[in-house]
């Protein structure tokens, strides 16, 4: 009975070891490179100088490598985006300017194997070396063709210098440039200049604008005493144009009636010519 159990136990152990072997195997001689990623299988050690560098060229998917001489270095081909600590640099004036730099960028998939050939070293560690140095020689190098007034007048010409100079040297290099935006502060002594420019800005332009507003409110009183006065030589011109009319029209009967209206009832005396007074109401009755 023991017998017959070793015969039968000692082909599943074989069978056991098999695929503990190749679960190992393809534990230490396998790797994954995901869509997102490009791969570069690489010799650790490599005696031909022709060999560029050891790399055989990048890989995806399921990658089989021997472990001992060779291995797999991976890079994201998605973007990625780094804020920077402030950069201090100078203007063509010595004036120091500070600048606080946000890039995006992607490595090239097709530049990858240059890319590790050259810097054998991780995104991050290529981030805080060559790509911060890059951005660092375009600030300097731009910042140096602009005073500090032409650099606070001309931001974007200084930004777009900038990202040009930028783009050209890490293009070459197999990083593509996706965004990149600065936050520029001046020295405090430019901000305190530029602040007092504003305030004359500002005063000047209410002063203007008050002028303005006493030149208007001047001809709308002188435009107003025209009116006035042009409504007063009319309604002058009416009243008389009025009293003429009412002249013209009156007829001697009018007049006569409007004598006898005011009449007391008295007639008037006149002197004859012997020197006595005469009634006139009786000349009148008597036909004489």
């Amino acid at each position: 009975m023991n017998i017959k159990n070793n015969q039968y136990l000692r082909p599943l152990s074989i069978v056991a070891g098999i695929i503990l072997c190749i679960i190992v195997l393809f534990t230490v001689c396998c790797t994954v490179v995901d869509s997102g990623e490009v791969g570069i299988r690489f010799h650790k050690w490599s005696l031909n100088e022709q060999d560029y560098g050891g790399v055989e060229g990048t890989c995806k998917g399921w990658v089989f490598y021997n472990p001992i001489t060779t291995n797999v270095f991976t890079y994201p081909t998605f973007t990625q985006r780094k804020q920077y600590e402030t950069f201090s640099v100078n203007a063509k004036d010595a004036s120091l300017f500070e600048m606080d730099p946000t890039i995006a960028y992607r490595i090239n998939p097709d530049k990858a194997c240059d890319i590790f050939t050259k810097y054998r070293v991780g995104v991050k560690e290529l981030e805080e070396g060559y790509i911060r140095t890059c951005i660092y020689e375009a600030y300097r190098t731009c910042a140096n063709q602009y005073t500090s007034d032409s650099l606070m007048s001309n931001r974007a010409n200084f930004e777009r210098d900038v990202r040009a100079r930028l783009e050209k040297s890490l293009m070459a290099e197999g990083f593509l440039v996706e965004e990149f935006t600065s936050k520029i502060t001046p020295p405090s002594s430019l901000l305190s200049m530029i602040d007092a420019k504003n305030t004359a800005i500002q005063s000047a332009l209410k002063a203007e604008n008050e002028v303005k507003e006493a030149e208007a409110n001047a001809k709308i009183a002188v435009a107003k005493a025209e009116g006035n006065a042009k409504a007063m030589k009319i309604k002058a011109d009416a009243e008389a144009y009025y009293n003429r009319t009412i002249a013209a029209s009156l007829s001697p009967m009018i007049v006569q009636e409007d004598m006898i209206e005011k009449w007391d009832g008295k007639m008037p005396q006149i002197v004859g010519g012997n020197g006595m007074m005469l009634d006139i109401s009786k000349v009148i009755g008597t036909g004489k």
